[in-house]
């Protein structure tokens, strides 16, 4: 499921990652990176350049909290 949308950047994660630690997608123009949530940290990219990734982990590390939160409701995690 999509998480959160900030301008091109889609954040998501997929039904088949209950079995892995928290982490988030990032999508954008054929563009994809994952970053680990706990603790945040780049996993691996692909098409992003670094001042952009470097963008999007500040992002990830600002709204880590409300993407773990949405990670437990999707995968019913208490």
């Amino acid at each position: 499921p999509t998480v959160k949308i900030i301008g091109p950047h889609r954040f998501h994660f997929f039904s088949s990652d209950r079995d892995e630690p928290f982490h988030i997608h990032v999508e954008r123009d054929g563009a994809a990176a994952k970053f680990w949530l706990h603790p945040v940290r780049l996993e691996c990219s692909q098409g992003f350049s670094r001042a952009e990734l470097a963008r999007l982990l500040k992002w990830v590390d600002l709204h880590q909290i409300e993407f773990r939160r949405k990670w437990n409701e999707y995968f019913n995690i208490k």
